[in-house]
């Protein structure tokens, strides 16, 4: 058995679940068997809501960490232990001139397809989909390839880095038809500073390349980084690091 002092945290879309999408009933009981051997955390860069809606209701309190927006919002156990405010760092003024200039970029974007919601404001980000957040399935996974191809989203980020340069902010490209923007720091890696007292962590992640959004915690000195391929690869790794 692992000592208690171990924790395996989880990113959410590839990782626990098909991007998006519900995990499966057997990747919630296996969770909940790994929770016998060591510590486990979860930690999405989507809202509270969104995170409940891919593993379940219940999810507060299923788990020793919950970190819903890199940990922006984060509890332990159940009880809510920090949140913060992307409102507050910033300011409406320059939240106002950065979407401002977002929604002039997406309406001069030729792309085949464009439907709505090209920004969401979240607790501690902005997220910005160049065919907007209201796609279908389909519709999401044919963007995906257009993007892969033309790098739409790369260069999109690109031209916000030069632009708000002042700002300090990071981008980061994840999931299918978006990217996120936080300030320096608000990356995934925001949540360790809740975690000291764990001597070993292991994180488990997509998209752990360079630009990707597991990229800062993958590859943190405090972690252990570990790649995986989708769900099934997930639970096989863990399976052979603690369940031996």
């Amino acid at each position: 058995m692992a000592p208690s002092s171990t924790l395996a945290l989880f990113d959410v879309d590839g990782t626990l679940s098909v991007a998006r999408k519900k995990a499966l009933p057997d990747m919630l009981e296996f969770l909940q068997e790994l929770r016998k051997y060591v510590k486990v955390g979860i930690v999405g860069g989507s809202d509270l809501h969104k995170i409940q809606e891919q593993l379940g209701d219940n999810l507060i309190g299923a788990y020793d960490y919950v970190f819903a927006e890199n940990g922006l919002v984060a509890y332990k156990g159940d009880q809510l232990i920090a949140k913060q405010s992307l409102r507050n760092h910033l300011g409406e003024d320059r939240i106002k001139e950065f979407v401002n200039f977002v929604l002039r970029y997406v309406a001069d974007l030729d792309i085949p397809v464009k439907r709505g919601t090209f920004v969401e404001f979240r607790n501690g980000m902005i997220n910005v989909s160049p065919i907007g957040r209201n796609c279908n399935q389909e519709e999401r996974d044919e963007y995906e390839k257009h993007d892969l191809k033309h790098g739409i989203r790369q260069k999109f980020v690109d031209v916000l880095k030069e632009r708000f340069a002042s700002y300090d902010m990071a981008f980061s490209i994840g999931g299918q038809i978006s990217f996120d923007v936080f300030p320096q720091g608000w990356d995934k890696t925001y949540c360790l500073r809740y975690l000291d007292e764990f001597e070993t962590i292991h994180f488990f992640g997509d998209k752990t390349f360079k630009g990707g959004n597991d990229y800062e915690i993958f590859s943190s000195d405090r972690t252990q980084g570990h790649t995986v391929a989708n769900p099934d690869d997930t639970k096989q790794q863990c399976k052979d690091l603690f369940m031996k």
